[in-house]
């Protein structure tokens, strides 16, 4: 077995170690991944949590080494690909305050009165998703005492009343761009911003967030479809 020489070991544990913490926080990546982060700087305010998360001293971890680690991680966090570029800059974001989410067991019962709702409430705003063994549904909050009175005979797992449905309606290609969902739910991550349900319906992409997160929420996807639009204009 070859041995690592100890100076090539520790390199490889600072590195590690840098990459664990940049993961664990949002604001790093962002800064990487646009490109403002001064290294030096942030070396030097992550250069005791990497001595932390290594378990050593934190004289014996460098601002050098943490410095080169976080430069070899830009690529990492680089911005979005063009193709992703694309679809999120031909985006449009549309905010639904009032909204109401329930999850109920899925039986057959259950998935019977879920059609007839969707028969009778076709004019409203009401998704539904599906997995397993539950179903959820995301529909406008007047219609909450309605819905789940029609719904009583099932197991409520979740529900909530105070809600708003971040909708982001994108270009035709997202369907087949790979990476476009995960750069809503990263920007909204960076916002602090706490995602409670998804539904993804054809170039349709719906976010459950609570009501004291909407405002904040739709300026953070604002912010990133407007970011995209004008590097697209500027042929960046």
């Amino acid at each position: 077995m070859v041995k690592r020489r100890p100076e090539l070991a520790n390199a490889f544990s600072v590195n590690r170690a840098v990459r664990e913490e940049v993961d664990s926080d949002f604001s790093v990546q962002d800064a990487l991944a646009r490109d403002y982060a001064n290294l030096s700087s942030l070396a030097r305010v992550l250069a005791p949590k990497v001595a932390r998360r290594m378990k050593v001293r934190a004289k014996d971890v460098h601002e050098v080494g943490v410095a080169s680690a976080l430069k070899r991680l830009r690529d990492a966090y680089s911005a979005a690909s063009p193709s992703v570029a694309k679809v999120i800059g031909g985006s449009v974001v549309n905010v639904r305050t009032h909204v109401s989410r329930l999850s109920v067991e899925k039986t057959k019962r259950t998935q019977q009165t879920v059609s007839t709702l969707l028969g009778t409430y076709h004019e409203d705003f009401i998704q539904v998703s599906e997995s397993l063994s539950s179903i959820t549904l995301i529909f406008d909050q007047r219609l909450y005492r309605r819905v789940k009175r029609a719904l009583s005979g099932g197991e409520f797992l979740q529900e909530g009343e105070e809600c708003a449905a971040i909708t982001v309606h994108s270009p035709h290609a997202i369907i087949n761009t790979p990476g476009c969902i995960s750069a809503f739910y990263d920007q909204l991550s960076r916002k602090d911003v706490n995602v409670e349900d998804t539904v993804s319906c054809y170039t349709d992409t719906i976010m459950v967030v609570s009501m004291k997160d909407a405002s904040r929420a739709f300026e953070a996807l604002t912010e990133l479809v407007s970011e995209e639009q004008r590097k697209l204009e500027e042929g960046v």
